[in-house]
């Protein structure tokens, strides 16, 4: 599904795919499909992620550069276009060709941002790998293999970056959505290392995370920030330079923020840094209400999600139809409450309020019934009417009762439900081998719902 945008983040990716013929056209397309969902949520452009793609072929060639596509829709509609080329699997030659165009200006590269490099591969290649690649890593790139054959392990844990767990994923072409978010996370954790970003967002909160610029000794950050539609509210943070981190809380839900983190250093000048966050939508409390433990004169009310946004919740309960209405206040860290001291056999309305700390109120309700006075069986009670037979009896139940219902759960052989008028007490049951330990229940019915049943366990001899 559609994931949260990723923005904070500033890096050239380049996917290195594998083009040549030893890829069949079903596997080239899952590929295509496994790289747009692992970049969908980047925010493209030269302040962010900017992405390309070189085919891996008998020559090496770039389908398109770094700068051209800085949407994610002309870049999804661009990997879809993306053609195989097939020739030969010339991996070392397209290594080559992908330094050069990891650090040019005609390909759209940019000097000085992190650079990740995703060779999606089969496993096999015509041509020597190790010397390209170590090139690679010792000019800064992170290297991330995701091999979709029987590659060498030894090969490609020496290829990718270091440590291979982190780094190099083995995994079946129809597989391949199982380690898109685990990848993501991975190549957000590289490209965001150097750039101040968020974590851990909510609707209430969110965890700013920086380099490591100043120590102790050598400054402080002042870290500033406001509502993006609203300036004036800017709010300041002082906090000490060893610090990398800090959480911002008592946000508005669906707000963009401007946050600017400013390195006071007293050796050297660091320019500021900044970064925009838009906190996630208020969750709704309650989601569901739940009616259960139904007495004559009570019943049980629980509801979910609990928020540490919400600081109470009202419950208001009132007899169907009628105007007469009570209140009980519950504390917001409970999510359930028992309502007494109501009627037998009555419908009630019952509406549960979560009261935020922002003062917003959110309700949902939910019907429910007590039970009827004295509504259970009474004096179950069993009489052996021959083979694999009983006869169970009982005692009538109070009130109106509509009818009986007799569950008999057997050690061996199927369950039955036998449902009889509320005349008759007794019912046989039949086809009970003998040994065998029986659980056998009585119910009575109600208008508004079942009353309390009774169960026994009854053996039969051998």
């Amino acid at each position: 599904g559609p994931q949260p945008s990723i923005s904070n983040s500033e890096g050239d990716l380049l996917f290195l795919l594998d083009s040549s013929g030893s890829v069949s056209y079903y596997e080239f397309s899952r590929v295509k499909e496994f790289m747009w969902d692992l970049v969908q949520p980047f925010t493209f452009g030269p302040k962010d992620v900017q992405t390309s793609i070189i085919h891996i072929s008998t020559t090496p060639t770039m389908e398109f550069p770094f700068d051209r596509y800085l949407s994610s829709g002309t870049l999804q509609q661009a990997i879809r276009d993306t053609q195989q080329l097939m020739g030969d699997t010339n991996t070392g030659k397209a290594l080559s060709y992908a330094k050069e165009k990891f650090f040019s200006d005609e390909a759209g590269a940019r000097p000085d941002v992190p650079k990740v490099l995703v060779w999606v591969t089969d496993g096999f290649s015509t041509d020597d790998i190790s010397e390209p690649m170590q090139l690679l890593k010792d000019m800064g790139v992170t290297v991330f293999i995701v091999s979709t054959g029987r590659g060498n392990y030894l090969e490609l844990s020496a290829a990718a970056s270091q440590p291979p767990e982190k780094h190099l994923h083995f995994v079946d072409v129809d597989d391949l959505p199982i380690i898109t978010k685990e990848l993501r996370d991975a190549i957000l954790d590289v490209i965001q290392a150097n750039r101040l970003h968020a974590v851990d967002i909510t609707s209430s909160s969110f965890r700013l995370m920086w380099p490591k610029l100043l120590s102790q000794e050598t400054g402080y950050y002042t870290l500033e920030y406001a509502p993006r539609d609203d300036l004036a509210r800017k709010r300041t943070n002082q906090v000490s330079g060893a610090h990398t981190s800090l959480t911002l809380s008592n946000l508005a839900p669906e707000t963009t923020y401007e946050v600017a983190l400013i390195p006071e250093s007293n050796v050297h000048y660091f320019p500021p840094q900044t970064t925009r966050v838009t906190t996630l939508a208020e969750e709704i409390s309650p989601a569901q209400v739940l009616i259960s433990e139904s007495e004559p004169h009570s019943f049980h009310v629980s509801w979910a999600p609990t928020l540490d946004s919400v600081i109470g919740y009202q419950i208001l309960y009132g007899p169907l139809p009628g105007n007469s209405v009570k209140l009980l206040e519950v504390d917001g860290k409970h999510n359930s409450t028992v309502v007494e001291n109501l009627a037998p056999n009555t419908t009630y309305l019952v509406t549960v309020t979560a009261i935020y700390k922002s003062g917003k109120e959110k309700s949902l309700s939910a019907k429910a019934c007590t039970q009827e006075e004295g509504s259970k069986v009474r004096h179950l009670r069993f009489e052996d009417m021959g083979p694999n037979t009983l006869k169970a009896s009982w005692d009538s139940a109070d009130g109106k009762v509509l009818g009986y219902r007799v569950r008999c759960r057997r050690q061996t052989g199927p369950s039955s439900v036998i449902s009889v008028s509320p005349q008759i007490h007794s019912v046989l049951l039949t086809d009970l081998a003998s040994g065998t330990t029986n659980k056998v229940c009585v119910k009575p019915m109600y208008k508004n719902q079942p009353g309390k049943g009774l169960c026994r366990m009854v053996h039969m001899q051998p």
